[in-house]
């Protein structure tokens, strides 16, 4: 299907597949799941256009949207495609000064916001601009401030009232004239370091994306079923549901994260893109079913991983032909232990499972794929239209994160670092230039920041963020995000932060997984009045201190932890220590617990 522009696909579709099924979605209230057909998806969007139109919406025009994941997201950005305006996504979880300055920076005139607290943010906002912000609410539920009386629903909003006979000439007017360097969507970055910047992605940015990964992923079936889990203000997701729709699949929206799991066992998809916290928890809990089985259980458990390593990592995967044995082996534990093992999760219908965003451990990758789990793991950038390289079918190589996508160039630059030239990389940044400049060579190579190695076959070994590249005060170079993931693999681990730069040797911040450690605790009568209290109880340390030791001794001895302090309060967004895609601001973080980190150092005569 050809077509330049996405005000153009949901109309294709609805032309093709009429009553079909597009989008589904839970009521917030009855908790009832509802279809949308192709057919009231197209007339849902032209509405929702003209209703833009109406309110003053004209080509170029940038709408903000700051909400849970919703249907009325896409409803929203397909209206505003019709009108050749470009939406501007925010995080649920962002704050008052975050989402003021994206308003300002992206000068937004019109704001859908979602629940409560994402109202309340926004009309503090709306208090403190020189422009009168329009803010429209997607939730019934939510309660209007005391004299607001601009403010509508959603409901009220999109309904024919809200429109009238010139907005639809207008509307297919936009249509007609509409081009493919009009920008899509303008996505933030969520500033780990200085303020956000506005990456601009045009219609011609996402199409090639999608042609690209249409030629990667061929072995899909032409339409499926995809849970949307991750925040539509996350490229990941966006990228992935604009595939999806692009591909005439069918999209579930899970609106909380924290329902994802009861999400994924009522709707059974067969694709759902995460970050690899996901995977690692999936992974925790089977390591902690297998260490409390019995002994022939366990045996079993054992062997069903080490026959699923065999079959598919290391003749499948290689395109060696496995012998009958393995291969009867191999598919009667497909049929009990990794039938099992998927219907507990809910995913056992799974065709594709697109995991990036962050480092995820080989022993996990290898876990996944070992049990029949079809994990696709990748690496991008907001600034690439998200995918630069993942996993082929068959025939890739552990230890990177995949092939280079076709279409796509990448080459090893100056520091090693990795730069990409292709029609999905973005347009600049918003309103900076010299941000824009600075990001790309003079050749016109993106610059990532991301140091990595290409393999023959032109996959990609990530070793790290050059800008989070620590450097002891012996010379010596640590790559942290590597080691932390070794850390979180671990059951009694949350999370952990590394602490090297400018320090004689590599100390951690670690954030216990309190439900594990809590039944240890129990179980070795270990007294406690509050969790807190076993973050400094000596045979608790002596646990951390045991189970560290082998995940690092593989490492050179100047990249191991010799120190490290239990937190016990784990890091969020809301404390500041987590950006809005989960990242950790690590100089925030390094100056909030300075007086942990030094006694780290002090101790030992650092």
């Amino acid at each position: 299907m050809e077509y330049n522009h996405f005000s153009q696909l949901i109309h294709l579709h609805a032309e093709k597949f009429g009553d079909e099924e597009a989008l589904r979605f839970q009521d917030q209230v009855s908790g009832t799941w509802t279809s949308v057909s192709w057919d009231q998806f197209s007339k849902t969007v032209m509405g929702v256009a003209r209703s833009l139109s109406h309110t003053g919406v004209k080509p170029h025009s940038k709408i903000g949207v700051y909400t849970n994941n919703a249907v009325e997201c896409f409803y929203i950005d397909f209206g505003a495609f019709s009108n050749r305006a470009a939406v501007v996504p925010m995080y649920a979880t962002a704050s008052v000064p975050q989402i003021a300055y994206i308003i300002n920076d992206a000068e937004i005139k019109l704001l859908f916001v979602g629940g409560q607290s994402q109202y309340d943010n926004a009309w503090e906002v709306a208090k403190q601009v020189e422009t009168p912000l329009q803010i429209v609410v997607l939730e019934k539920q939510v309660t209007l401030a005391p004299g607001d009386k601009t403010s509508m629903y959603f409901d009220f909003f999109s309904s024919a009232k809200n429109r009238s006979s010139q907005d639809m000439i207008v509307v297919d007017r936009h249509l007609r004239e509409a081009e493919s360097d009009d920008i899509a969507h303008i996505i933030y970055t969520s500033g780990t370091t200085g303020e956000p910047k506005g990456v601009v992605l045009t219609h011609n940015n996402y199409v090639e994306a999608m042609k690209i990964h249409d030629a990667r992923l061929s072995y899909l079936p032409k339409r499926f079923l995809s849970v949307s889990f991750l925040p539509l203000a996350h490229i990941f997701e966006k990228a992935w549901s604009v595939f999806c729709l692009h591909r005439a699949s069918t999209i579930a929206i899970n609106a909380d994260p924290r329902e994802i799991t009861t999400t994924i066992k009522v709707v059974k998809p067969q694709a759902l893109c995460s970050v690899p916290r996901f995977w690692e928890k999936v992974y925790a809990g089977v390591q902690e079913k297998i260490e409390s089985s019995g002994f022939l259980l366990k045996k079993i458990f054992l062997d069903a991983i080490s026959t699923g390593k065999k079959y598919n990592l290391d003749c499948i995967n290689q395109g060696k032909k496995p012998s009958l044995f393995l291969k009867l082996r191999f598919l009667f534990y497909a049929k009990t232990v990794y039938a099992l093992l998927k219907k507990t999760v809910g995913i056992e219908n799974g065709l594709i499972f697109p995991c990036a965003g962050a480092v995820l451990s080989e022993e996990i990758i290898t876990f996944l794929r070992s049990v029949d789990i079809p994990l696709v793991y990748g690496y991008g950038l907001t600034e690439t239209t998200a995918t630069i390289s993942c996993y082929p079918k068959l025939g890739f190589e552990q230890g990177t994160v995949g092939q280079v996508m076709p279409g796509l160039s990448v080459r090893i630059g100056e520091n090693n670092e990795i730069q990409v030239k292709g029609e999905s990389i973005m347009k600049e940044y918003y309103k900076k230039p010299e941000a824009t400049a600075e990001v790309f060579t003079e050749d016109g190579w993106f610059r990532t920041g991301d140091a990595g190695d290409l393999t023959e076959n032109m996959g990609i070994i990530m070793t790290e963020r050059i800008k989070d590249l620590y450097k002891t005060s012996n010379g010596k170079y640590i790559a942290p995000q590597q080691l932390e993931a070794r850390l979180v693999n671990d059951k009694y681990v949350d999370s952990a932060i590394i602490i090297a730069d400018r320090r004689k040797y590599v100390s951690a911040l670690i954030i216990p997984e309190f439900t594990e450690l809590l039944k240890y605790a129990e179980e070795k009568r270990i007294p406690f009045e509050k969790p807190e209290d076993l973050c400094k109880n000596p045979d608790i340390i002596h646990l951390y201190q045991a189970r560290i030791e082998p995940i690092q001794k593989e490492l050179a001895g100047f990249e191991q932890i010799k120190q490290f302090t239990l937190l016990p309060e784990p890091f969020s967004i809301h404390t500041g220590e987590l950006t809005n895609t989960l990242k950790m601001r690590r100089q925030y973080i390094a100056e909030k617990f300075k007086a942990e980190i030094e006694k780290m150092y002090v101790e030992t005569g650092d």
